[in-house]
């Protein structure tokens, strides 16, 4: 099968690589989209260490099992479902857990990827290929509603003019619409502004003198290192600082700051599929156009160049199609 690998010295694609073999529990699913987020960049830059087929943002077929001839989309965390963790309700943080395209499991930058069955969920009839794609991301942005009591009267601050900022954007509107978007990138900010959010363009040299503690929770989804410095300028004494990507560099800032202004970080990934699938089939989350660039596998390095583009938003390898 066609696929696109990451090894020690950079990413490959592989016209002949080895089908992926089930193993027990899972199944293979043809894939037809799949996204590059701002993790498969990170792991590209030596994040985690990851060796093998990246990829976790994807739409597919069910090739056998329950869902066998239906399009879906996968949780990505891949639990025992009974130590302790599991059984505790937490089967994302499971210690034998393995993750799709990130960790010890092959991902969907290719023709087929195997998946265990229950991470799987089917996507409604009214939902494209192209909507489907932001379930996994869409997911994520909920999750900020499952760890973080936001009241309508809550200032947020978001920081990052990408795919998720955006995605979570939307997310927390519907609890409240004091929203300010900090990001780099006009082009980008511009989508923002069109759905009527205070935008702020932070340029990249001279930065802008930034408001000290105006916000009640500030959300990082810059996947930089200059975001999490930024949050805890812009949060109030006794906020939150909601922390959404992961980053390949270290962090060197001073953490006084967290104690004096006695400031809660929380850790904040991934998230509730079926509560986005029903976010994408009702309409309450628009993520149509938010494609901006289309490659096949064998374009693997201008589409990764494409994805660190700023005038790029969603960059989608395509992989298959129904009729395959």
């Amino acid at each position: 099968m066609r696929a696109i690998t990451l090894e020690s010295d950079g990413l490959h694609y592989q016209a002949s690589h080895a089908e992926p073999t089930p193993a027990e529990g899972e199944v293979l699913v043809q894939v037809l989209q799949a996204g590059i987020c701002e993790t498969d960049l990170q792991l590209a830059q030596g994040y985690m260490g990851f060796r093998g087929i990246l990829g976790h943002e994807f739409v597919g077929i069910a090739q056998a099992g329950t869902h066998a001839g239906r399009r879906v989309v996968g949780e990505i965390n891949c639990n025992c479902r009974v130590c302790p963790t599991c059984q505790a309700g937490r089967p994302t943080h499971c210690p034998h857990r393995t993750v799709i395209g990130i960790d010890r499991h092959d991902g969907a930058f290719a023709q087929s990827v195997a998946i265990p069955e229950h991470n799987l969920h089917v996507v409604p009839e009214g939902v494209t290929d192209d909507q489907a794609l932001f379930t996994e991301p869409l997911a994520a942005a909920f999750e900020i509603l499952q760890q973080v009591a936001i009241e309508s009267t809550d200032r947020i601050a978001i920081l990052g003019d990408g795919r998720l900022g955006y995605l979570s954007a939307q997310v927390l509107s519907s609890v409240t619409d004091r929203i300010t978007v900090f990001g780099k990138h006009g082009v980008k900010l511009l989508r923002f502004g069109h759905r009527g959010y205070e935008v702020v363009q932070i340029p990249s040299t001279d930065p802008v003198e930034l408001p000290h503690h105006k916000f009640d929770v500030v959300v990082d989804c810059t996947g930089s290192t200059t975001g999490l410095p930024m949050a805890i300028h812009l949060v109030r004494p006794r906020g939150t600082v909601v922390l959404k990507t992961t980053v390949a560099d270290r962090h060197e800032l001073s953490l006084a700051s967290i104690v004096i202004d006695e400031i809660s970080v929380v850790g904040s990934r991934c998230g509730p599929f079926a509560t986005a699938l029903d976010a994408l089939a009702g309409g309450q989350v628009d993520v149509d156009g938010l494609i901006t660039d289309r490659y096949s596998l064998d374009q693997v390095n201008p589409a990764f160049a494409s994805a660190v583009n700023p005038n790029s938003f969603k960059v989608v390898f395509e992989i298959g199609s129904a009729s395959d």
